[in-house]
């Protein structure tokens, strides 16, 4: 899948491989050739992701080869061990979660997760999670503290079920216990935004000690598309509605909504899938590193604290 903004790089990169077959096949020397134009597909790919617009970013987030949390959490961990139910209706699986261990440490992880294809994408609805899947994850978090063991949530929904069963079975609810419940856990918890961020689907698993966000997701209350849908009755202005919603990391981070934006491997994290996978796992050992010199108490109370700053306003 290669996105609008992506061709022009797209374009230099067949050239170049045609260049090498041509090379190779006909035992010509055209290293210096192949140098220059590798030299200018590398300068070509820093300009442009250096410089992407609001809706760049968005479209980089919905990447089809854009890792999942379970391709994570397998590559980060070597024995993660799915846990499944909310023991009350079914196994949401839009929302997946379990203990796996980080360099000799168990943690829980939660998360929302993607299909790859369309039969995974039905299967797992998209990663829109019903009332059982946040109840499954709050089941979850809390066996976590039970156990003395750090929570990681993995953030990427186009939102929360949207649909008349999942309200009937109370998925406002749902979320708002989670709210409730994740501020008074008194283990330490990481969340990290590792594609879409939206809306009380993302915040249901997003309380956390340290919020972090990998360079191109968005975190907002409403998608751009949704935001054009309301305000010009119409998707064609979704670009000016991502502009207007300052939903990218940087924006975010500017407005104190997160701690911190983890840098991806130039061209998005499916161009590189172990490193950011590393990326992440560094992350996370150097947050729980600081968090565990904290009493639990205070870490609840400051973790209260810094989501109730939020939106304060000092005329």
């Amino acid at each position: 899948m290669v996105l609008e903004f992506e061709k022009p790089i797209a374009d230099l990169e067949l050239k170049l491989s045609e260049m090498k077959d041509l090379a190779k096949g006909k035992n010509i020397d055209l290293s210096t050739d192949i140098k220059s134009l590798e030299e200018k597909i590398q300068t070509l790919k820093k300009e442009t992701f250096q410089n992407l617009t609001r809706w760049q970013r968005v479209q980089l987030s919905r990447h089809a080869d854009r890792p999942y949390a379970l391709d994570y959490i397998y590559e980060m961990t070597n024995d993660f061990i799915e846990l499944h139910g909310d023991r009350s209706v079914k196994d949401d699986k839009a929302m997946i979660g379990g203990l796996g261990n980080i360099d000799g440490r168990s943690v829980m992880f939660i998360g929302q997760q993607k299909g790859r294809n369309t039969k995974q994408r039905q299967e797992r609805n998209f990663g829109m999670a019903n009332p059982e899947g946040y109840r499954k994850a709050l089941r979850l978090m809390k066996m976590a503290e039970k156990f003395n063991k750090p929570i990681v949530t993995l953030i990427d929904t186009p939102g929360a079920f949207p649909g008349i069963e999942a309200e009937e079975r109370g998925q406002g609810e749902a979320i708002a216990k989670n709210l409730r419940e994740m501020f008074k856990l008194k283990v330490p918890v990481i969340c990290i935004i590792i594609g879409e961020g939206a809306s009380g689907g993302a915040l249901g698993i997003a309380i956390g000690d340290r919020v972090f966000m990998l360079e191109n997701t968005w975190y907002s209350v409403i998608s751009p598309e949704s935001c054009s849908s309301i305000l010009w009755r119409s998707w064609d202005y979704k670009e000016q509605a991502a502009e207007a919603l300052k939903l990218t990391a940087p924006d975010m981070l500017q407005n104190k909504l997160i701690d911190g934006i983890i840098a991806e491997p130039l061209g998005g994290a499916h161009r590189n899938m172990k490193v950011m996978a590393a990326t992440i796992k560094s992350t996370i050992k150097e947050s729980l590193a600081e968090l565990d010199k904290i009493e639990s108490n205070e870490r609840m109370n400051n973790r209260i604290d810094k989501f109730c700053a939020m939106g304060v306003v000092v005329e």
